[in-house]
């Protein structure tokens, strides 16, 4: 077994408010807010392993920086699913990678738990936790108890909030969307203050069930990369079969691109190009000549999900490439004007500093694969800064058997430009946890300070940083 799969072995352990003792360096002076991470915490439960990576319970890292140093905690979101599994010492709702065990006529139409476990969104005055499939969990900003599921003044049960919403910087506004199943599949489009609160809605019918993780706010315009994915239904809901087992990659279908207005929330324009899939992408802009550019981690097929799939049993077997591409595109029509690849290299979870959301950047932040990694064995081993202006791409290596999380950029108040990148790290040599600051003008350099954790924080997926 590699040794990243010690990281999630075994549930991982809460733990209350805690300072953090530093390892090496010093905290920066100007760093002052506070890190949050979400991602599974637990793939196991009564001897029963989870389906895939996506069904563990959601767990929240915080860890607080202010003048006196450092303090941390680790919960688990307390969700309504969560309570009656610990409850009943086993697994009871079927998930992205789950179906429930029993006769199909005991178990069918059952309701999907939230895991609450993919990432995370800090309003002024709560955390939520969010997830693909429901409405966000709400928790305490410095303690991360749990307070239950919150709606956002106006969502329904069956209208999900996704997990990757885009802050709109000079008005706070915030842009999101989630998939309905009913009579239709419908892709919810939503519009929210800064205080989270939904202020308008609009919806778009889809041509059956599409995966759909991520979009992009480009200017004026939130864009949809849609790819060739059907899901067969009947099997999921009579629970022969998974949400993931019963998807089926469609290459001769091709991608859909949806480009709609962020001001009203309508459709703007449509087409269909290359087949691909992607996760997650990084930013978009308006260039001149008024074309939208979208930088975006592109998979040749829908392999990724397998390799995924198998993160979950501590052992890859197949590999499954992630590149850097960029895409200009018509809005008028949605038609692609010119797209290429931008980085030959093994790499997901790119963010771009949040205040240049929708906006024209120069650094993307990645995690990426250590030099000569086995794609087949390995997860990321290193973060990695990509200056699009120069082209040229700065890593830190976490050495031999460290795993880091998703890179956090966090900008100094003099020099929005410049600033930190925070990463949670695991060593699968001592088998612990550090959070590891490091210059972002100086990535491939030593961190600046680290941070140990008292436990161990399994991998896990997306964060995000709130200033004080």
């Amino acid at each position: 077994m590699p040794t990243w799969s010690k990281a999630i072995a075994e549930p991982a352990q809460e733990f209350p408010l805690k300072p953090l003792p530093i390892l090496s360096g010093q905290i920066p002076d100007g760093l002052r807010g506070t890190l949050y991470r979400n991602g599974p915490g637990r793939l196991e439960r009564g001897g029963q392993k989870v389906g895939h990576w996506f069904d563990g319970d959601g767990a929240i890292l915080a860890v607080h920086f202010s003048a006196a140093g450092a303090t941390a905690t680790y919960r688990y979101v307390n969700t309504q699913g969560y309570q009656k599994e610990a409850e009943a010492h086993q697994f009871l709702y079927p998930n992205y990678g789950m179906t429930v065990p029993g006769p199909f006529w005991k178990t069918w139409g059952k309701d999907v738990k939230n895991a609450a476990n993919t990432s995370v969104l800090a309003l002024p005055d709560k955390l939520l936790a969010l997830w693909e499939g429901g409405n966000p969990y709400a928790l305490d900003l410095d303690n991360l108890e749990t307070k239950g599921l919150d709606n956002l003044s106006i969502l329904t049960i069956t209208e999900p909030f996704s997990a990757h919403p885009k802050i709109e910087a000079k008005t706070g506004n915030i842009y999101n969307f989630g998939i309905s199943l009913g009579a239709k599949v419908i892709l919810n489009l939503y519009k929210s203050d800064k205080t989270g609160k939904v202020n308008k809605k609009s919806t778009y019918p889809l041509d059956g069930l599409r995966i759909v993780h991520d979009f992009v706010l480009a200017g004026s315009y939130l864009v949809f990369f849609v790819p060739p994915i059907r899901v067969k239904l009947l099997p999921t809901a009579l629970g022969f079969s998974s949400l993931s087992d019963a998807m089926e990659w469609k290459p001769e279908l091709g991608t859909e691109i949806l480009i709609f207005d962020r001001e009203t929330l309508s459709l703007v324009s449509r087409s269909e190009t290359d087949p691909w899939f992607q996760w997650h992408h990084t930013n978009g802009y308006v260039n001149d000549q008024g074309n939208i550019i979208v930088e975006f981690v592109r998979y040749p097929d829908f392999k990724t999900n397998q390799n995924l799939k198998e993160v979950a049993t501590g052992k890859i077997q197949t590999p499954a490439k992630g590149t850097l591409w960029e895409i200009e595109i018509n809005p008028s029509n949605s038609q692609v004007i010119n797209q290429q690849q931008l980085l030959d290299r093994g790499l997901d979870f790119p963010i771009t500093p949040k205040h240049q959301t929708g906006q024209f950047w120069r650094y993307t932040y990645l995690s990426v694969h250590r030099d000569q990694a086995n794609l087949s064995q390995e997860i990321f081993g290193a973060i990695a800064r990509f200056d699009r202006q120069l082209n040229t791409l700065s890593i830190a290596d976490m050495g031999e058997n460290g795993y880091p999380s998703e890179p956090i950029f966090v900008p100094n108040s003099s020099n929005s430009e410049q600033g930190w990148v925070l990463t949670v790290v695991y060593h699968g040599d001592r088998d612990r946890s550090e959070v590891r600051i490091y210059d972002s003008e100086a990535l491939d350099h030593d961190p600046i300070c680290c941070l140990a954790l008292p436990h161990v924080i399994p991998l896990g997926f997306h964060g995000t940083w709130k200033q004080v």
